[in-house]
């Protein structure tokens, strides 16, 4: 059994709390590492270092700072089939989406480190003679990542990445569930030339660590990825030094499958999205609105669908899905199915916890005869069920489409472009997905409206992120020789 130190300043260093906490694996249920419990010293200690090695770290040109992402990159593609062993073993994650975790992770470092020559400022036209309006592309600081316990390794790079190249020092704080992941890549940054302090990894509890990267005014802007709950948390301690924050919180994706869909299509596009990491992505497809005279086909296609999927452990198993992280994520999706089915939903697959000895799985459900109105349509799922609602034309879909706290992804399935592009303009979601599952691209933009965040991730606006502009008015005199 692994057990694991903290990363401040370069070195391998022990909690000063001297605790450990227990990571378990959720297939089997065993301990299979203790990862220290930080404090707010260690946490403090951390941002000290990540804010004085930050000035000497922005003077270096973008180029130089590429070349260390590089070198992380390649350091995790030397070792991918063990850190997407890790991943399995403590996220549940089947062995083929970890491959492909740790695979697009380095990819993404790469992409981020090409912006070395590709982030511009602006030259903007002034209203007074001999003067030029320079706009600047300048570093915060320091960089708090807060993670979640989804894609753990993914969103250290998606933090960490845009920030370095940006000229941001950062301190990475991971799930409590999935801390293994973020001290193997520290061993990878370890093993770099990154100079001291530019990259800080410090685990323990969000009440302690989190809420001290928050609140701590050497931090320039907090990344968190996670819950409303714990995002309106870190919004409020960040708010007492006016502290920056970029949060990506819940989704609630509907899909809209309209009567001239390919259902084939629309059925293996959605399943796919829904069974992705056994549903605990915040982009799947969360609620289905069929049109009511496709229906009945669309519901039998998925049923045997769901029902076709595999399920096991994914380090022992070829499996199509995993469990759940926890015991506590497996009673709230039970809960939400009952109470689903004691609202008037029909069950017409799943629908419960699997029977085993050990472990924390849920099998693949579905639920029709579900009406707007229910809760298991506005709260968030985060496992295996997909709820049918049906409609009558697309004003309805739309509307109930809508009609949520939450605003990141959509989808549509249609083979009339007159009815994508109107959907694709009045549905109110950050990204919206035509005839394919839900699933971003590094080039892309991945943001949500309401209180789905704040801000967002990938591409050129990603990277603007994290970044502070600097205006500057350059008055000149012409006449000078």
């Amino acid at each position: 059994m692994m057990r694991y130190k903290l990363f401040v300043n370069g070195k391998f260093v022990d909690s000063s709390s001297g605790k450990f906490f227990n990571v378990i694996n959720p297939s089997t249920e065993e301990t299979i590492s203790e990862c220290p419990e930080g404090t707010v010293e260690d946490t403090r200690k951390a941002i000290d270092a990540a804010y004085e090695s930050q000035k000497k770290w922005a003077k270096l040109p973008a180029i130089e700072r590429a070349k260390y992402l590089r070198k992380i990159a390649d350091g995790i593609r030397k070792n991918a089939e063990m850190l997407a062993t890790t991943i399995v073993e403590e996220q549940g994650k089947i062995r083929s989406l970890a491959r492909v975790e740790v695979d697009f992770t380095a990819d993404y470092i790469d992409y981020m480190a090409e912006w070395a020559r590709r982030l511009e400022g602006e030259i903007i036209p002034s209203d007074r003679p001999n003067e030029n309006i320079l706009l600047y592309r300048m570093p915060i600081g320091v960089v708090a990542g807060i993670l979640p316990w989804n894609f753990p390794f993914f969103l250290i790079a998606r933090k960490m990445a845009p920030a370095l190249i940006t000229g941001n020092t950062v301190v990475i704080k991971p799930s409590s569930d999935t801390p293994n992941n973020a001290f193997e890549f520290a061993k990878i940054v370890a093993h770099t030339d990154l100079p001291a302090g530019i990259f800080n990894l410090v685990s323990g509890k969000g009440s302690v660590v989190g809420n001290e990267l928050a609140s701590n005014p050497k931090v320039g802007m907090v990344s968190f990825t996670g819950s409303v709950e714990t995002g309106s948390k870190i919004m409020e301690l960040a708010s007492k030094n006016i502290t920056k924050v970029s949060l990506e919180l819940g989704g609630k994706a509907p899909a809209i499958v309209m009567d001239d869909a390919d259902i084939d299509l629309a059925v293996k596009a959605i399943k796919d999205s829904r069974v992705i990491n056994t549903g605990q992505v915040c982009n799947c497809a969360e609620r289905v609105y069929v049109h009511e005279r496709i229906a009945d086909e669309f519901t039998e296609k998925m049923t045997k669908a769901m029902k076709e999927t595999t399920y096991g452990d994914p380090l022992r198993e070829e499996v199509d899905m995993g469990p759940l992280v926890n015991a506590n994520a497996l009673k709230s999706v039970d809960g939400m199915v009952k109470r689903a089915i004691e609202q008037g939903a029909k069950m017409v697959t799943g629908g419960k916890a699997e029977d085993r000895k050990k472990g924390f799985f849920y099998k693949p459900t579905v639920l029709i005869d579900c009406k707007q109105d229910m809760e298991i349509i506005h709260k968030e799922i985060f496992g295996p069920v997909l709820p049918i609602v049906k409609f009558k034309n697309l004003d309805e879909a739309i509307e109930m489409a809508n009609d949520s706290e939450y605003g990141l992804t959509s989808s549509i399935y249609t083979q009339n472009i007159d009815v994508a592009m109107r959907a694709a303009n009045e549905i109110k979601f950050g990204e919206t997905y035509i005839n394919r599952e839900n699933f971003e691209a590094m080039q892309g933009f991945h943001a949500g409206w309401r209180k789905s965040g704040i801000g967002g991730d990938d591409g050129k606006h990603g990277v603007e992120e994290f970044t502070n502009t600097h205006v500057v008015y350059l008055q000149y005199n012409q006449n000078k020789k």
